[in-house]
């Protein structure tokens, strides 16, 4: 008996036909999908039934065993990686992050994670963090050189930044500072090293900055070391950095040196003459060929930066003395820029002052500082030892202690504008004459500052009016 079938339900199967194989089309698309994801996991991965059978086994993960990966699809993975553990976390459903595993003598870092599905493991996923665990140590040291210089650009930010200086910033007109930046700029145009000589308080310190600033190195970092500054035993570490366990108290996972943090920038070594001798040599070969290890460390490390170097001290005399390698102190040597005293350039003392006090009244809203002639004239007669740290440290603690915005001879320190007694006869040097003879031309001196004022004088020498004039009788100073 023949059943005939209704024509709506022939076309119905046809339907549902094809949106099978339109499905199968989609799920075969996903699945080739998934595969090629998979096998593009680089450093490896394995999933495995609940059981610890593989049932994918990627093609890099078997490149790096040796094996090919149609070969271990069904094998239970401990024979496959001897003394896997991707059975067991199938079995107890709970991950192992970060775990050392040694196959066929390597030594790697494995994660192995459970995959659930209702509440119920059913495979497990495997995969290689790390080949090497020595891997691991270098993304230690690469995260520790990142956070070093983060560290070190955030203090640029907040401070150098806000000051940074440049050729323009170095107040001068006189003809040894012009000279000087005319160099300082030429030099900053090659890649040589450079050596900053001159007194303490000269502004060796702000060349650097503007001779980087004026380099094409000046979008990288500028890294200062102070040599007088750092333990002779700390040198090296801070200079080259260290390895985790090279000493007592050293940070785990070690730390990057300022060599390190230099790299594309320049390395300013303030106070090179008070570097260790027996780390000396060292810089050398660095400047030779810009290779160094960490100490405690067996790898070389490669540094790109520029060196300049500033010293108050004679170093020639200082390597005749063997106490500064003739060798580095050539090699540092090459371009030499020497910082005149700040009494060297008198005309540029007054100029200076004046920038500087606008420079303080910055801290005080509202203020507007003003020399005398008078307290002028004291300040361009001195011989500032000090040089211009010196200068800073007057004009900072006078505009504390005025009154005003005016600053006059008086309220200027008295040993500014004290002399030498020099009219002393020979074979009069007993203590009595010297304090005499040094108190008499202190009220000479006051009283010609202040234009005769006896209420300035006495304030200049810190004395009282009556006290003043007691003084005056005494050494037959006019009163009137």
């Amino acid at each position: 008996m023949k059943v005939h079938e209704e024509p709506g339900s022939q076309h119905t199967s046809q339907g549902v036909a094809v949106q099978s194989q339109v499905r199968l089309e989609e799920t075969n698309r996903k699945l080739k999908l998934a595969n090629l994801i998979f096998d593009h996991i680089e450093n490896g991965a394995v999933v495995t039934d609940k059981e610890g059978n593989i049932l994918y086994f990627n093609r890099p993960y078997a490149r790096f065993l040796g094996l090919e990966a149609e070969h271990v699809i069904g094998k239970h993975v401990t024979e496959v990686l001897e003394g896997s553990r991707m059975h067991i976390v199938a079995r107890t459903g709970k991950a192992e992050l970060n775990q050392i595993f040694t196959s066929r003598g390597r030594d790697m870092v494995v994660q192995r994670i459970p995959i659930f599905e209702d509440g119920k493991v059913v495979a497990a996923f495997g995969q290689i963090m790390f080949k090497q665990v020595s891997d691991v140590g270098r993304l230690a040291n690469n995260l520790s050189l990142l956070e070093s210089k983060l560290k070190l650009y955030e203090k640029e930010l907040t401070s150098l930044r806000s000051s940074r200086y440049n050729f323009d910033s170095i107040r001068g007109d006189s003809l040894p500072i012009v000279n000087l930046k005319e160099a300082a700029r030429k030099a900053a145009l090659t890649d040589l090293p450079i050596l900053l000589t001159g007194e303490s308080g000269t502004g060796k310190e702000l060349f650097a900055q503007a001779i980087h600033q004026s380099s094409s190195r000046h979008k990288q970092t500028s890294v200062h070391i102070n040599c007088a500054a750092i333990p002779k035993e700390l040198f090296e570490a801070e200079l080259f950095g260290y390895t985790e366990g090279a000493f007592t108290g050293a940070k785990p996972g070690g730390k990057p040196g300022k060599l390190e943090l230099a790299d594309g920038g320049t390395l300013f070594l303030d106070e090179i003459g008070e570097m260790p001798l027996e780390s000396q040599p060292k810089l050398l070969r660095v400047l030779e060929d810009k290779l160094f290890e960490r100490v405690g460390g067996n790898r070389m490390l490669k540094s790109d930066f520029r060196i300049i170097a500033a010293t108050n001290r004679d170093l020639e005399e200082m390597v005749k003395q063997k106490l500064f390698r003739e060798d580095l102190f050539y090699r540092l040597n090459v371009v030499s820029l020497e910082v005149p005293p700040l009494r060297e350039r008198q005309g540029d003392i007054i100029p200076l002052a004046r920038h500087l006090l606008g420079k303080i009244a910055e801290n005080y809203p509202g203020s507007r500082y003003q020399l005398t002639p008078a307290a002028e004239k004291v300040l361009e007669g001195y011989h500032w030892p000090g040089n211009i740290r010196e200068l800073i440290n007057v004009l900072e603690r006078t505009a504390f202690t005025i009154d005003g915005n005016c600053i006059d001879a008086c309220d200027l320190p008295f040993y500014l504008s004290r002399q030498s007694p020099t009219s002393l006869k020979s074979g009069q040097w007993d203590l009595g004459a010297v304090v005499a003879e040094a108190e008499r031309e202190a009220l000479r001196k006051a009283l010609e500052l202040t234009g005769n004022n006896k209420a300035k004088a006495a304030k200049l020498l810190g004395i009282h009016r009556t006290v003043l004039y007691k003084k005056m009788t005494k050494y037959l100073i006019p009163l009137g």
